[in-house]
């Protein structure tokens, strides 16, 4: 990483730390745009729900991914993460979540198997999904 770009975060993290203790854990647990629970407890957490359309595909078919955004505000850029070699890795399909804090992608997977997908966007992921692409 580059040695500048280093000492101007830990500074923006150590101006940010001084400003105010309870404003700093707020902003770097990100949650500055949940209003807090009843009586002082915890804000909800945003979630992320996902299911699919199918169960089983053919190489390279159409089907879609869909599902919810929960606490997290409209126009939230979600993207589709596929587990390969025990990695999350991010595939090249994404939205924004509409008004009603929900979205639909188109997906077509090439990658024969059990395809195991998940949503990941806001800072938060869903769910795992399974299509198994023959």
């Amino acid at each position: 990483m580059n040695p500048a770009l280093t000492r101007a975060v830990t500074l923006g993290a150590g101006v940010l730390l001084m400003a105010s203790p309870l404003a700093a854990a707020s902003a770097l647990a990100g949650t500055s745009d949940t209003k807090p629970g009843p009586a002082g407890q915890p804000a909800p957490r945003p979630t992320l729900t996902a299911k699919t359309t199918v169960d089983s595909v053919k190489a390279w078919q159409q089907f879609r991914v869909i599902g919810a955004a929960t606490r997290l505000p409209a126009g939230t850029r979600v993207t589709l993460q596929q587990l390969q070699h025990k990695q999350w890795v991010d595939l090249p399909v994404q939205m924004s979540t509409t008004r009603a804090h929900s979205y639909n992608l188109r997906v077509k997977l090439g990658l024969k198997g059990l395809n195991k997908m998940r949503i990941a966007g806001g800072g938060v992921v869903s769910n795992t999904v399974h299509v198994t692409v023959r």
